[in-house]
């Protein structure tokens, strides 16, 4: 009688294990199907695009051979790649300077220099090249520091490209300095190496993982940029600049399709080549690292903090003339101050209307965005799921970082804007620019919710089971708190790349959901350049505001929260 009890209790017990597998499994299925209806297909609408005419006619390679044929077109694809090399190369050996001052050398005032240093992740693309032409341009106080240059061309879009990619790619390096281990350095020197080879045998195998990364984070986010040189670039023509003048200027779709495509290749590429080194990388990042801080060395400091200096001087000087510029009534001849060009009603291409949108979007994509992706990260991390199911996903929610907000614009126009589609309905909505925003953002804050529900114990899992806790109470009382500083972290991401992107939200927005960076860029198209000054200034503060409001409210709240992480030491 005991024994049959016993059965019975565990055939039971396998048929709701099994049915909570099967619920989480559909669930996520659900999910998979969404993620795919979001990103797959519009990207498959896109290669479409490319091999048909404007009259849906297939017709093969043509476009493709349309645009090679094309002297002027196949010309910005030689501009794109010298100027995505040398921005590259200057960025990252400036912010790799910076950053190893910031992590493992003692120099003064490091928390003000990475302050402004992350300022520009703040601001719209456009900020840095309005700025330039305050300083630089026909009316610029500092043009002849060019001499006979004009800002207006390479020169202006290089510098613009270092300012805009500056905390990118600092943040990067800094996380790869902090993997140098002072033992190695130490070893290295006690065996009577000399500088450079302990540079190359202990300090490059250590950085060169986060190396690699931003040089094809650099590389790839030149590439896909129109906004700069669209400001800045004034004849000097690059791809992204091609595929904006094709779809807004000719609405030529199945052209910027195929150009598209070009610009998706060498960020497919990109992100391949850094998920296998970052395989690699995990070989070197099994043991602890004790991180490396350089020995006393007065003239070193003195020079890594004048170096510091000089760079946050400049990032300060591009603001601060921003800030100026909008509040000076005619630069330079009348210098006295007006709250005139914040009167957004009166100028062309934008209002306060697309201001309060911006708002309106970021707080959207900020919510839904954070509990559609903590949802599957925790179906795919916590839950029991179909293995295939599961795989799927991870391949998904990793695409979007292969996939540049301009083409994801591109393949979401021809997916969504099609007249026999059901989804038309979308376009131009406020719906459609959260769900591009959310796509377009998506794979950071999966990987940040993800790492930070694996550093939950997984007895807590086993312990909730065994006393028939609901995993709805799991949520509510384990999950959600634990991983409060990450969804903090997801919180402002998304607020912030809301507010200033312009890539995807250039190719749809409406007359009625136009956005504050998009209204930075027809504000200036339309020579309203004080107004696209001073509506970046506002994306700039607001930003900034967002980000120290989130740091006062959620302070105490994570340390009360996260007790545990020190008790489990």
């Amino acid at each position: 009688m005991l024994n049959q009890t016993a059965s019975a209790i565990l055939k039971t017990q396998t048929r709701q294990k099994n049915r909570y597998s099967l619920r989480s499994t559909l669930a996520l299925f659900i999910c998979a199907v969404v993620l795919s209806l979001l990103i797959i297909a519009p990207l498959m609408m896109l290669f479409k695009s490319a091999f048909y005419d404007e009259n849906q006619f297939l017709i093969g390679l043509s476009n493709f051979y349309a645009y090679f044929s094309n002297a002027s077109l196949l010309s910005s694809i030689f501009n794109s790649f010298w100027i995505a090399f040398v921005a590259t190369s200057l960025t990252v050996f400036l912010a790799s300077i910076y950053a190893f001052a910031l992590t493992n050398v003692n120099i003064k005032a490091k928390g003000f220099f990475k302050a402004v240093a992350f300022l520009p992740i703040l601001a719209p693309s456009l900020l840095p090249s309005l700025a330039l032409v305050y300083l630089f341009g026909q009316q610029g106080v500092l043009k002849s520091l060019l001499g006979n240059t004009e800002i207006y061309g390479p020169i202006g879009i290089l510098i613009s490209y270092c300012f805009w990619l500056f905390p990118a790619i600092l943040m990067l390096m800094m996380a790869s300095f902090r993997n140098i281990d002072q033992r190695l350095i130490e070893a290295s020197q006690s065996l009577g190496k000399s500088l450079l080879s302990t540079h190359f045998h202990v300090t490059l195998p250590a950085i060169r993982y986060g190396l690699v990364s931003a040089c094809l984070v650099s590389f790839t986010y030149v590439l896909t940029d129109f906004g700069i040189p669209k400001v800045i670039g004034g004849s000097f023509n690059m791809m992204a600049l091609d595929v904006y003048k094709q779809i807004i200027g000719q609405q030529n779709f199945n052209m910027g399709a195929v150009i598209s495509i070009l610009l998706l290749c060498p960020a497919v590429l990109a992100f391949a080549f850094d998920r296998f080194q970052s395989k690699r990388q995990a070989r070197y990042q099994s043991f602890q690292i004790k991180p490396y801080i350089a020995k006393q060395n007065k003239k070193l400091e003195f020079a890594l903090t004048a170096f510091c200096s000089v760079i946050s001087a400049f990032i300060l000087l591009v603001i601060i003339t921003a800030i100026l510029a909008s509040f000076i009534r005619y630069w330079p001849y009348d210098l006295t101050l007006t709250f005139n060009h914040y009167r957004f009603d009166y100028a062309d291409g934008g209002g306060w209307g697309a201001y309060f949108n911006s708002i309106k979007m970021a707080l959207l994509s900020t919510i839904f965005g954070t509990a559609l992706i903590f949802t599957i990260a925790l179906l795919t991390e916590r839950f029991k799921t179909h293995p295939l199911i599961k795989n799927y996903v991870q391949i998904l929610v990793l695409l979007p970082l292969a996939v540049p907000g301009l083409v994801l614009g591109i393949a979401y126009i021809l997916y969504f804007n099609r007249p026999a589609s059901h989804l038309e309905v979308l376009y131009g909505t406020m719906t459609l620019l959260v769900i591009s925003t959310v796509i377009h953002y998506y794979t950071v804050p999966h990987l940040t919710l993800s790492n930070a529900i694996k550093q939950i114990p997984a007895q807590l899992d086993q312990a909730a089971e065994s006393l028939g806790t609901s995993k709805w109470k799991m949520l509510w009382k384990v999950y959600l708190p634990l991983c409060l500083p990450a969804l903090c972290d997801v919180t402002v991401y998304m607020f912030v790349n809301a507010m200033t992107t312009v890539s995807a939200a250039i190719f749809l927005y409406s007359p009625d959901t136009n956005l504050a960076a998009v209204a930075v860029l027809n504000m200036d198209d339309a020579g309203d350049t004080v107004a696209a000054v001073a509506m970046s200034i506002l994306i700039l503060l607001t930003s900034a505001a967002v980000k120290i409001l989130h740091w006062l409210l959620t302070r105490k709240l994570l340390i009360n929260t996260q007790k545990w992480r020190e008790d489990s030491y």
